[in-house]
């Protein structure tokens, strides 16, 4: 008896350890580990890829010509009432906080609303909010494109003039060149809180 019992203690030690090295493992493989505050279905990989959108001059890019440091992308759209100005200047004030800490970071607003967001009228919106962040929008089709890409949902509200409002999702995506996507933000959280999720995934990149 006494010598099962050594073998069972043996066998839960070993058992123990594994699971500990295979933890331990897998979080060594994770240059952000540290950084991540949130769970991802699917895994980050999962969200995020290739787009192709206008930006605010009328010129085509693509997600390698936006994307260039670390950025902050927000779904919405230009007539929003509430939601969409108070995410986005969020997102301002984070890329300032940063700022002050010498890590630059571009702040970046698709629009999900291309019937009236005109590139001139996305790019106004955009350089109002901040002098850095990036408006783009584009065909229904290249904003349909992007917004799969990222997850996203939205979808207009049936009426017949131009004053209609757009149901949306409103996370804030921080992507970085080398990496993709790697993090997302409810717009519930602070700008301190953000701005320093930002900064750890910067300074590990």
């Amino acid at each position: 008896m006494r010598y099962v019992a050594v073998l069972s203690i043996v066998a839960v030690i070993g058992l123990l350890g594994g699971v500990w090295y295979a933890t331990q493992s897998t979080q060594s493989d994770d240059q952000f580990a540290q950084c991540r505050a949130s769970q991802i279905a699917g895994g980050a990989a999962s969200i995020g890829g290739p787009f192709e959108l206008v930006n605010g001059q009328g010129e085509t890019v693509t997600d390698s010509d936006v994307i260039t440091e670390p950025t902050i992308i927000y779904f919405g759209y230009t007539f929003c009432p509430d939601v969409c100005p108070i995410d986005t200047a969020r997102n301002a004030e984070v890329v300032d906080a940063l700022a002050e800490k010498n890590i630059s970071v571009t702040p970046v607003f698709i629009s999900i609303d291309p019937k009236r967001d005109t590139p001139e009228v996305v790019g106004d919106f955009a350089q109002n909010l901040h002098e850095r962040m990036i408006g783009l929008t584009g065909s229904a089709e290249q904003v349909q494109a992007a917004s799969e890409a990222y997850r996203t949902y939205y979808k207009a509200q049936a009426g017949e003039d131009d004053y209609y409002l757009v149901d949306h999702s409103t996370f804030s995506y921080l992507v970085l060149p080398e990496h993709g996507f790697v993090e997302f933000f409810r717009r519930e959280t602070a700008v301190e809180d953000m701005a320093a999720t930002v900064a750890c995934f910067a300074e590990n990149a």
